[in-house]
């Protein structure tokens, strides 16, 4: 729930009502009352290893017995049973303490500390009861008022949202995953197979004594759609320091996550080094091996502690939660996102806005794969009470929606967070100690509500290599939406291996352009205008040497029909063919276009069209003396029509026949 006051200033503020006379005056239950106003500071609590709030009750308990009508006992029983999170306790000692005297406290204030726990266990009804007697109050705190008008909007909308309950029926993910301990913070790869989460265990590998902390495991998800067995992160990676709330890139070779200090505040595991508080560490995975972990170059660590990272899929963009040391946690975290600077460091974090960002906590943050849809846990915005989980979504201009809660009973009176949402949107993950478990937390999924969906998005893997020696190349891709013309993703393929995976948000038609010195570059173009009829994509990328002839496609090249007129959406992709020519002053290209079969002007229709390319490059400043053209009409398909005409659909002819219609280059010199 959320705890709207400070235990020691309410101690003061009983204390100070009654430091004149009591309410009894039966010295037996004064002497009680005295004595367990003291129990909780001078005991430990072997259950909580903290005050001994329980030996306290123990003591009001039997004041009470002395004398029933002491207003003031009842006060300090609630308020331990508050600390010892048993509210229905605390309830009840309220409740009698209004009941014997209503007007104890000249400010009104036990009204409100009722209300706050009748709503943390759902009672919305008297909680409003009680906060519209805490607002009669001529002499109510100010501070609480406006806590107060919180939450009667959260009763009011946690009614509501009850009686119009949405579809929600969270499944275990499995044994190969959740354990007796507890399972959290699950993050997923864009092709929804491999999930990487925390786990807290118990680990012997502290001076041979058992401690718990917190460390990453994988698994991966079967032919059969099981789960298999989580294995843990390698050694360089779990520390016998806490690992937690990781981010994991779309295409799984980037991790990033949360390291803390040991009790000393300076140790925060082998190799590793902080500066300040919790901070932020990155490792990547080359071929199959993960690097050390480094703190995260740039300047979003500080002095401060900094949490929960999450990836976006363009590699260039990462939203966290910071808290300021030194002040309450618990209401002084917010959402803060960071950019990727050509440099490789991460630029100076931006707190987001206000009506993201409230005066209490927001943790738990995730962006979507798409890239526009932000889903947070918050303290602040009205909800179910405690902590809810909310959707925020990103407009053309960069400008984010009011947030929107999720809904019961996704949000319940209990504390929510913890979400992943699978690249699709169809399926969502959260961290749950609900009955019916293997132990602890466990992680659970369910279908997210429609309406509650990001934008679909799916994936383009393959590997990039050398089209003459096979040989793996790490080229760098280029992810860009055609009618705005900005980069979406910017992401490399792995290193060693040539592989890669980048995430295609559905709804958007995309240039992609694969790079790399010594090479040609690549282009392919993707419409993901139909998602329903779309699935993920493997492709394999050759990439050809800069002293081959091979012609090389234009993909992203587009003219109206039987019309050399270039469309704009061409211009991305000239402009790459212009910055490739600006860096390798020595090539000269000649530009081809081609036509299919059908048609009788194709020879002239494909000359005007390749001299269309000609003349918009050399418009960019390319010496026209590096330039040639030429039209091939339909000289030189792509497939044959006696091919064309064997296939069996309309759909795939059309699909050849456009195969046939393209824009080249090839090297001359």
């Amino acid at each position: 729930m959320n705890k709207f006051f400070i235990l020691l200033l309410s101690f003061a503020m009983v204390s100070c009502s009654v430091a004149q006379h009591y309410s009894t005056k039966n010295k037996k239950a004064i002497k009680l009352f005295e004595m367990g106003k003291q129990a909780p500071a001078l005991t430990i609590d072997p259950t909580t290893n903290g005050p001994n709030f329980r030996s306290g009750i123990d003591y009001m308990n039997k004041a009470l017995e002395k004398d029933p009508n002491f207003w003031e006992a009842h006060m300090f029983a609630g308020e331990f049973a508050e600390m010892l999170g048993d509210y229905p306790s605390a309830i009840d000692h309220y409740r009698k303490a209004l009941a014997i005297n209503p007007n104890h406290s000249t400010t009104g204030s036990t009204y409100f500390y009722l209300a706050n726990l009748e709503q943390a266990i759902g009672d919305y009804d008297n909680a409003m009861r009680n906060i519209d007697l805490f607002e009669r109050n001529p002499n109510a705190n100010p501070e609480l008022l406006v806590k107060a008008r919180q939450i009667r909007s959260n009763c009011e909308f946690a009614k509501k949202a009850m009686q119009n309950p949405i579809d929600f029926n969270p499944i275990n993910i499995g044994p190969g995953i959740n354990t007796e301990d507890p399972e959290y913070f699950p993050t997923i790869t864009v092709d929804g197979r491999t999930i990487l989460f925390t786990r807290r265990i118990a680990d012997g590998r502290v001076s041979g004594n058992f401690k718990e902390q917190e460390d990453f495991f994988v698994s991966q998800l079967g032919n059969n759609n099981i789960w298999g067995k989580a294995e843990p992160m390698p050694a360089n990676v779990n520390t016998v320091n806490n690992e937690g709330a990781p981010t994991i890139a779309p295409d799984g070779r980037t991790l990033v996550f949360v390291g803390c200090p040991d009790a000393s505040g300076e140790y925060y595991g082998e190799n590793r080094t902080g500066k300040g508080s919790c901070d932020l560490f990155l490792t990547k995975k080359l071929g199959n091996r993960w690097m050390d972990p480094v703190n995260l170059p740039g300047n979003v660590n500080s002095f401060h502690w900094e949490t929960q990272p999450s990836l976006s899929s363009d590699g260039k963009t990462m939203y966290f939660i910071r808290g300021i040391r030194g002040r309450d946690m618990s209401n002084n975290a917010d959402i803060y996102v960071t950019r990727l600077q050509p440099n490789g460091q991460w630029g100076t974090p931006e707190r987001l806005p206000d009506h993201i960002n409230t005066p209490e906590q927001e943790e738990s943050v995730l962006i979507h794969p798409d890239g526009r849809t932000l889903y947070f846990a918050s303290r602040g915005h009205v909800g179910m009470g405690g902590s809810d989980l909310y959707v925020t979504r990103m407009d053309e201009n960069g400008n984010w929606s009011k947030p929107e809660n999720l809904g019961y009973p996704i949000n319940t009176k209990f504390d929510e967070n913890s979400l992943m949402v699978s690249p699709d949107g169809e399926i969502a993950f959260f961290a749950s100690d609900r009955d019916g478990g293997y132990g602890d937390l466990d992680i659970y999924y369910f279908i997210m509500p429609e309406h509650l969906r990001p934008v679909k998005t799916l994936y383009f893997e393959g590997i990039v290599f050398d089209a003459t020696t096979r040989n793996p190349i790490p080229g760098k891709f280029q992810l860009i939406d055609l009618e705005t013309g900005k980069e979406v993703i910017y992401s490399e393929a792995d290193k060693i291996s040539g592989e890669f995976m980048v995430s295609l948000p559905v709804n958007r038609e995309y240039a992609l352009n694969v790079s790399y010195p010594g090479y040609t570059f690549f282009s392919q173009n993707f419409n993901m205008r139909n998602p329903e009829n779309l699935e993920a994509i493997h492709m394999d990328v050759p990439m050809v040497p800069i002293v081959s002839e091979q012609p090389i496609l234009l993909a992203n090249v587009f003219f109206d029909l039987n019309k050399s007129t270039l469309r704009k959406e061409s211009f991305v992709e000239l402009n790459k063919l212009v910055e490739f020519l600006e860096s390798n002053p020595k090539v000269k290209i000649e530009i081809g276009g081609h036509t299919d079969s059908r048609g009788s002007n194709n020879k002239e229709l494909s000359t005007a069209r390749a001299k269309s390319v000609y003349d918009y490059v050399i418009s960019k400043g390319i010496d026209a003396s590096r330039l040639s053209y030429k039209g091939y009409g339909e000289t030189k398909p792509v497939y044959s029509d006696e091919y064309i005409n064997g296939l069996s659909t309309e759909k795939e002819k059309e699909a050849a026949h456009q195969a046939n219609r393209r824009t080249e280059y090839k090297i001359v010199k």
